[in-house]
């Protein structure tokens, strides 16, 4: 799901913006193991700061409260589509640090696109990944959830340390989206690898090239496969689907399919593996939750707004001059807005660096807002809801198998993800 690699940088500085905001505040790779940190501190200052990212990512304008934060995710001259941004509105200069993909194919998706074609392509989505289908996934999902448990009470059945992220949290929403989208099972683990691949920040060219290719490839020839023999899954329904004659062609039906593999894996496995983490740091709430499981489905809402499967949103560019708390930012910028940090911000969540399972979390921006809100919301919600449900009430004595402190988190700006999550199950 990631068109977040596009960061660049400009010369230009911002009209009416405060002397702090527009100097850039340079984060070093400390920022992947604790942004809260550095929002914390962001927020205090203002809404909105140009800062440099590490590993040579360059300068962008990051937004940090929650109010101008959803402003910004619903405001139309911050545009999604970044070949339009580089050629209308951004400065010659920033091209050449632009990371634009190496099969264009893949990114003619919804979340890099913008009204008209937005709009359009989300109306086909729609038709095609409704609630019921999602909701008639239920016992499937369930049914995978318990095969998965099983193993992964095997595996830890002499009090052996087992990675939650690798034995459940990642294979569970990858089962799940690649039956929803009628992959083969024996494709599965190539799947696998390869979102690992395009997901990361540190990628070589002939590493991204070589996973998006393979992914492009392979979709070109699932999608023949889907019109000459329909099935029953998510990927014909996308083939079949029209609005007004309208359909997808083959390039938006493979950078869909693409979409909806990678927002519906990667964004899962987060939910699960830091909402765990959260609840064994935070006993109490852990207790809460075994105690009163009907907590459940809220205790979800709560952990996409603590700890979230999101930190920046995908990236966004300045079709003109925005005003968002009091800072302009000056046409042809690059914009960040950070979820995580919105979703931290006590003046809508008050004592917001607190976990609390009975919290009223509706409003969180986990998910996103505006017309780039997460399409996979309700599967993700579903999928954790019964993760959490079952992980509770099969290892009653579920806990942490090294030191809190040598936990450690993915070096991805996009998601904010565990590398791994060692447990004990008894």
């Amino acid at each position: 799901m990631t068109d977040a690699g596009v960061v660049g940088s400009s010369a230009a500085e911002p009209t009416g913006a405060s002397p702090a905001s527009s100097v850039p505040l340079p984060l070093d790779a400390d920022f992947f193991q604790d942004p809260e940190a550095v929002y914390s501190v962001l927020r205090e200052e203002g809404p909105v700061r140009k800062v440099v990212f590490p590993l040579g990512w360059g300068e962008a304008w990051i937004v940090t409260r929650y109010e101008e934060a959803r402003a910004a995710l619903a405001d139309p001259r911050l545009l999604k589509n970044d070949r339009v941004a580089v050629a209308q509105y951004l400065d010659p200069e920033q091209i050449g640090e632009f990371r634009l993909g190496e099969d264009e194919g893949l990114l003619v998706h919804m979340l890099s696109s913008d009204p008209p074609d937005h709009t359009r392509l989300r109306n086909l989505v729609n038709k095609a990944f409704t609630s019921r289908r999602v909701e008639a996934l239920r016992p499937r999902i369930e049914a995978i959830t318990e095969q998965l448990l099983d193993d992964m009470a095997a595996r830890g059945a002499n009090g052996e340390p087992v990675d939650l992220i690798d034995v459940f949290a990642g294979p569970l929403p990858m089962t799940v989206i690649c039956e929803l989208l009628g992959v083969p099972p024996n494709d599965r683990d190539d799947f696998r690898s390869w979102c690992t691949v395009v997901v990361a920040d540190d990628l070589t060219e002939d590493e991204e090239r070589t996973a998006s290719a393979a992914i492009a490839g392979y979709l070109r020839q699932l999608v023949a496969a889907k019109r000459a023999q329909p099935g029953e899954d998510l990927l014909t329904a996308l083939v079949q689907a029209r609005d007004d004659g309208d359909r997808l062609d083959e390039t938006e039906l493979i950078a869909m399919a693409f979409l909806l593999l990678l927002a519906g894996h990667e964004t899962t496995v987060s939910l699960i593996g830091n909402g765990v983490l959260a609840l064994l740091r935070n006993p109490d709430q852990l207790h809460r939750l075994r105690a009163e499981p009907s907590l459940i489905g809220g205790a979800v809402e709560e952990f996409l707004r603590y700890d979230g499967p999101l930190n920046l949103a995908t990236t966004r560019f300045t079709s003109e001059p925005v005003r968002l708390g009091g800072v302009e930012i000056p046409r042809g910028q690059i914009v960040m807005v950070s979820l995580a940090s919105a979703n931290h911000d006590q003046r809508r969540f008050p004592d917001a660096g607190r976990l609390d399972v009975t919290r009223r979390s509706s409003g969180h921006l986990g998910f996103g807002h505006g017309i780039h809100y997460c399409v996979g919301a309700p599967l993700a919600r579903l999928e954790g809801e019964i993760a959490f449900r079952r992980i509770l009430d099969r290892f009653p004595e579920l806990a942490l198998a090294v030191d809190p402190s040598e936990v450690r988190w993915r070096q991805s700006f996009v998601f904010h993800a565990l590398e791994h999550l060692p447990v004990r199950l008894s």
